[in-house]
């Protein structure tokens, strides 16, 4: 099936408008309380991956500085746009969940109480929320690569009820801050085996191009890294690796028996190659369970997030092709558009 969006355009203000949105700093400023009352009364799965396989939507992206989506440097900076597209997939599309940094995740819990006062269901009730555990190596600056711990800890995931931690090592041979961070990311996952949460853990090799930083993705790194990663902490019966897809893939998920999910990488602002890569990487071993995906499905051109979500979920719950995929996403867009409205005034 050819894929054509005609004069479709996404509207993130007609699902979200300001004045909604506005309603996260009252309650910040008025009733802060209430991010930790609904983190606790929030209905969490009783098991992460009830079929075995896993969608997650990523937004820490801004917790290091980085902003740029496409050929826009500031796009992700606009958190007004970036929450309509999160909630767009959390209300529209059958992802399984989300991970951010704490802010995020409790502005998720702000909509979800203010949706329920209006009468609605819930938008976290048996979602898996993940807190992302770093943002230490900001972005452009010196020393980036040592990836600091400054988010989440074990204790306030478990505190928050949440379902999990994320965690990166960036890879770069010649320089030693990376064996600091991955003496940082053992800690932390015998910190979360602690409390019996999954770690997901995404390694990189890096090199620099032109000044930048910029993933070398093959499978012969990437071989070499997993059985680094599937060795870090005091056990590795909670880790996830989040692994980007390449090139001869099978052989990458055969460095391990580790579940895999498959993360997404810079928005291409067309879903035809990240529904191409996924299928691929979904039919490489039957160790590939899933996608931890950010800009790809957030900012998909000018597309509907949620149709795209939920093209890419049927690829990876149901072993749908790249082109079952772009079908699914042009019937769906625009579903559930007045969802917020609905019960927001």
């Amino acid at each position: 099936m050819d894929y054509t969006l005609g004069n479709y355009s996404f509207d993130v203000n007609q699902f979200l408008p300001e004045r909604i949105f506005d309603k996260i700093t009252e309650i910040r400023v008025d009733a802060p309380e209430i991010i930790e009352n609904q983190a606790r009364i929030r209905q969490r799965r009783s098991k992460l991956a009830p079929n075995g396989k896993l969608t997650i939507l990523a937004a820490d992206h801004p917790g290091r500085g980085v902003t740029a989506s496409g050929g826009d440097p500031y796009k992700m900076g606009n958190r007004h746009e970036l929450m309509g597209r999160i909630l767009r997939v959390l209300v529209a599309s059958e992802f399984d969940g989300f991970m951010s940094t704490p802010e995020m995740i409790e502005d998720l819990l702000i909509f979800d109480y203010l949706v329920q006062q209006g009468g609605g269901p819930s938008i976290l009730d048996n979602k898996v929320l993940i807190g992302c555990m770093q943002r230490g190596g900001i972005h452009g600056f010196a020393g980036e690569i040592e990836d600091r711990f400054g988010a989440y800890t074990a204790e306030s995931i478990d505190h928050f009820r949440l379902d999990g931690g994320k965690m990166l090592v960036r890879f770069v041979p010649e320089d030693e801050r990376t064996l600091k961070t991955v003496q940082y990311c053992a800690e932390a996952i015998t910190a979360l085996n602690r409390y019996e949460l999954p770690a997901f853990v995404e390694p990189l090799r890096m090199e620099q191009q032109n000044g930048k930083w910029v993933t070398v993705n093959t499978a012969g790194e990437l071989i070499r890294l997993v059985g680094i990663a599937s060795g870090l902490g005091d056990s590795a019966r909670n880790l996830w690796l989040k692994l980007p897809y390449c090139e001869d893939y099978r052989r990458v998920a055969l460095a391990t028996s580790l579940p895999i999910i498959l993360l997404g990488g810079p928005s291409r602002e067309d879903p035809r190659s990240t529904f191409n890569d996924f299928a691929a990487g979904m039919a490489a071993r039957a160790n590939v369970r899933g996608a931890m995906v950010g800009r790809n499905i957030t900012f998909p051109g000018d597309d509907d997030p949620a149709a795209v979500a939920q093209g890419l979920h049927e690829i990876v719950h149901r072993g749908a092709s790249a082109e079952d995929a772009i079908a699914v996403t042009m019937a769906s867009r625009d579903r559930e558009m007045d969802f917020l409205t609905r019960y927001l005034s």
